[in-house]
């Protein structure tokens, strides 16, 4: 017999144990993007505890429109790696370039993530940080409903050892902690340079203060570097690299 209230019970039980057991994690990563799916599903695999926090809906960021809503994204050849990790499936159209369904990009770096191990939490906002003897200790988060309502409603916390900005082109955990500590500045978001962008991303995915790393879109805020549109290799790779930096931080 189906009853209401036992869908109910299960519903806000399980919800729970999830949220309580994310109160402390190893990582927490902002932002459901590419590249936050990505470090996410590397350092889950690993072994280590990730709760990844989205103030949307859905997850994936930019990739479910693809290109101007033609739901197709480019990926060059040097991350096709990443997606054999994730069983997606690609087109090659030239050398370089190779054509990925959109909607399954998207919904397959989610799913591989969970898999993983990662812990997911969408529609809810990160609205301040914490920091400890000048270094990252966890965030401070709201429901995203909250935020839009403006209403005047007390946030939560969590702890973490490692905080990855994966929020994109606002890197808005960086904002937050430069506003707050002074000690961060953010060049912002330069013009449409694909290729550029694409090395600069990577080469430039770093822990930028103590703590806090910048993974995809937030790099390029953080170090005025051009935008890319709707090529997402840079992206996977970005998250990977941040993963590895990740991981060798928290095994030093």
């Amino acid at each position: 017999m189906i009853e209401e209230t036992t869908i109910t019970r299960a519903i806000a039980g399980k919800y729970m144990e999830k949220l309580l057991k994310s109160v402390e994690s190893d990582v927490c990563i902002v932002g459901g993007g590419p590249s936050g799916l990505v470090a996410a599903y590397y350092l889950a695999k690993n072994g280590f505890d990730v709760s990844l926090f989205e103030k949307k809906l859905s997850l994936g960021g930019g990739i479910w429109g693809g290109g101007m809503m033609f739901n197709r994204v480019v990926v060059q050849g040097n991350a096709l790696e990443i997606l054999d990790d994730a069983g997606i499936e690609y087109e090659k159209y030239d050398d370089t370039h190779y054509v990925v369904d959109a909607i399954e990009l998207a919904s397959g770096l989610t799913y591989n993530a969970i898999k993983a191990g990662a812990a997911i939490f969408n529609l809810i906002n990160v609205e301040d940080v914490m920091i400890r003897d000048d270094r990252m200790a966890g965030l401070v988060i709201n429901w995203t409903a909250v935020e839009i309502s403006n209403l005047h409603i007390d946030p939560m916390t969590v702890a973490c050892k490692a905080v990855v900005d994966a929020t994109g082109h606002d890197a808005s955990v960086c904002n937050i902690v430069a506003r707050k500590t002074g000690k961060l500045s953010l060049a912002g978001e330069k013009y449409m340079w694909a290729e550029k962008a694409e090395e600069a991303v990577v080469e430039n995915t770093s822990e930028v203060y103590p703590g806090l790393f910048v993974t995809g879109m937030s790099v390029a805020a953080v170090y005025g570097l051009p935008r890319m549109g709707p090529i997402f290799g840079g992206m996977l790779l970005s998250g990977r690299k941040v993963a590895e930096l990740v991981k060798e931080k928290l095994r030093y």
